[in-house]
């Protein structure tokens, strides 16, 4: 009879959950739809026809999320908007 040597490993996984916010663009009755999708574009890196299709989606539906990601990201990019004269917010 053999003595069997039995090996206990333990193993620790570490998962970072990162959990995206996004930027929030909501309607108002001043800017123009070409103010909207040129900033979006500017600011949110979107192509022509995904600004467009958010500015229609905010005119619409009162609200849209144009970005999302880390909050370190987000933020600049939605200090921009405002300073642009939108009205946007991070969720």
């Amino acid at each position: 009879m053999m003595n069997q040597v039995e090996t206990l490993e333990e193993v620790v996984v570490k998962e970072q959950v990162v959990t995206p916010y996004e930027i929030v663009l909501f309607n108002d009755e001043v800017n123009t739809f070409d103010h909207v999708i040129d900033t979006l574009i500017a600011v949110c890196d979107h192509e022509p026809e995904q600004a467009e299709q958010c500015a229609l989606i905010v005119h619409y539906n009162g609200k849209c999320a144009v970005k999302t990601g880390a909050f370190d990201d987000l933020k600049p990019r939605c200090l921009k908007l405002l300073a642009a004269g939108l009205s946007a917010q991070i969720l």
